[in-house]
């Protein structure tokens, strides 16, 4: 979050339960999990209690424009969250006013980065009881706020009822959920979360039994998005929750689907903190500390799968696991000389980066293979997959393949398939630069995870921001595999503040010279600086990620 004197403020436009548990209540709960100033619009009075909806009543109009105006004159907001609304009149209102924040947006730059509006198209109640949405107001939502929502959370029943699918009334198979989120992205909305929450266990397969599974379509991803499903009866405000998270995390300067990733967090946690309040189901209870690191009661990270298979991880796909050197350095070079340099100084866990074709590459690939295995050595190829595969692999090698993200979504079905049959025998790395990035790696099995970049870096020419101490001490703590600090780490120091976060090696590029002689002359004053950062390692509540993008 930027350094400001206040926080990031959102406007939830939504109803009042009378019962605490759902609505505004729930979205003020999510907001100060967060740290941001939640301004709570009353569109919608509800008579309810844990036990179903009584009676829904929209707020006049004219109330609910001048709560707006009051705010705008004052509390300009960030994002925008709608929740109940009631009222087609209510809807309009929502829509002007996007519109006249937006009409703000310097020339050039993207109006849902001036103001993000987050949907929660809030068609009914779980316990019963009252409706709360007929056609009129289905055809206003379709009309008004999908097109300009940043991100809409429906669970499947209300992306069925906003698209008048006929399975509106009855369950919604998996295998329909991803054509749902492209019909409403075609009706205009940027993101679109179609939440699994409300689906019945009776359809699960053995890999998503245990599971609540997410279908997320994003400007960044596209994927199904899982994590452990908590056992309770206390759910109440689930929906509110999940999507006031979104709009926090917008609010934050996330983008959308790191937004995502952090709002299943926040529920997760608020699921498991549910409590009883009456006769009926709960309300869930976000708080702070969602995202503090599992050893201080932070909720787990969600797995994110390629496109429509579910993660590999659910799957039953594991790659080799990684053994870190005991030197925690990481070395990546462009030749098989400079393996060689590695392997002589002193290296145990090399990369070989090169963009190499025909002869020169399999030249290349044997000669590092060589020398690593005469010292025991493990060798990470960089993108040629293929190769890698079809490499003789001795008992004494320890083999790896690295893959950058958009090379792992390139590859065909069928190739992807290859890759995982050879899970058994071969290592995966894969780079990460955002939180669902993070989540896909540790969704495919992947044996380490690399975390960059932690500096500004000028060897690739990338749009992230640096990640920082604090990002890379938030993957250590998050990720189910090994995770090695990548990018900027140029120096001594670079390398001991890296290793204070605890990654399982600090990755040395230019900082290893391009001589035999610069590489041995460097290595000692290295390995110093990781056995150093390890020393003064923390154990600590961590902070929220920041922005990455």
């Amino acid at each position: 979050m930027p350094m400001t004197d206040h926080p990031p403020i959102i406007w939830s436009i939504a109803g009042h339960d009378s019962s605490g548990g759902a609505g505004l209540s729930a979205d003020q709960r999510a907001a100060d999990a967060f740290g941001v100033h939640l301004c709570p619009v009353v569109a919608a009075v509800t008579a309810q209690n844990s036990q179903g909806v009584q009676a829904v009543v929209p707020v006049d109009a004219s109330t609910l424009e001048a709560q707006l105006a009051a705010l705008a004159l004052d509390l300009p907001p960030r994002v925008i969250k709608t929740g109940l609304l009631g009222s087609v009149a209510a809807i309009k209102a929502v829509a002007r006013w996007v519109d006249h924040l937006r009409a703000a947006t310097p020339s050039g730059q993207d109006p849902h980065r001036q103001l993000a509006l987050v949907v929660d198209p809030v068609l009914g109640a779980s316990a019963g009881g009252a409706a709360f949405a007929d056609p009129a107001l289905l055809t206003a939502y379709r009309k008004f706020l999908i097109p300009r929502a940043t991100v809409i959370t429906p669970n499947r029943l209300e992306a069925a009822r906003l698209l008048a699918w006929p399975q509106a009334s009855h369950g919604v198979d998996t295998g329909h959920v991803p054509d749902m989120a492209r019909q409403l992205q075609q009706l205009g909305a940027r993101g679109i979360v179609i939440t699994g929450g409300d689906a019945s266990a009776l359809g699960a397969t053995a890999s998503t039994m245990g599971q609540v599974i997410d279908w997320l379509l994003a400007p960044q991803a596209t994927g199904w998005l899982s994590a452990t499903r908590v056992d309770t009866m206390h759910g109440h405000g689930t929906g509110c929750t999940f999507a006031s998270g979104v709009a926090a995390a917008l609010a934050l300067g996330h983008v959308e689907a790191d937004a995502v990733v952090l709002a299943k967090m926040l529920t997760h946690h608020a699921l498991g903190r549910g409590r009883a309040a009456g006769q009926g189901a709960g309300p869930v209870v976000a708080g702070p500390g969602f995202a503090a690191g599992p050893r201080h009661g932070g909720a787990p990270l969600p797995w994110l799968g390629l496109d429509e298979q579910l993660p590999w991880a659910l799957q039953g796909t594991r790659f080799a696991p990684f053994t870190a050197p005991a030197d925690g350095l990481y070395g990546i070079v462009d030749s098989a000389d400079r393996i060689k340099d590695g392997v002589s100084a002193g290296l145990r866990l090399l990369q070989l980066r090169r963009k190499l074709k025909g002869a020169d590459l399999g030249q290349q690939l044997a000669s590092s293979l060589d020398a690593c295995a005469s010292a025991q050595a493990t060798l990470y190829v960089n993108d040629h997959w293929r190769e890698t595969l079809a490499l003789n692999v001795r008992p004494d090698v320890s083999l790896g393949l690295h893959l950058g993200q958009e090379d792992l979504l390139a590859l065909s079905p069928p190739d992807q398939a290859l890759l995982r049959q050879h899970s058994g025998r071969l290592q995966l790395g894969l780079s990460s630069h955002s939180l669902w990035e993070l989540a896909r790696a540790a969704g495919c099995g992947a044996s380490l995870i690399a975390c960059g970049p932690v500096l500004p870096t000028t060897t690739k020419d990338m749009p992230w921001r640096p990640q920082g101490p604090d990002n890379l001490c938030w993957w250590v703590a998050y990720s189910p595999a090994p995770v090695v600090a990548i990018g900027g780490l140029l120096t001594a120091e670079n390398v001991e503040q890296a290793a204070r976060c605890g990654p399982a090696a600090v990755c040395v590029v230019r900082g290893l010279g391009s001589t035999l002689a610069q590489t041995q002359a460097a290595l000692p004053a290295l390995q110093k600086a990781v056995a150093a950062g390890r020393q003064t390692q923390q154990n600590h509540a961590l902070p929220l990620p920041h922005p990455v993008l």
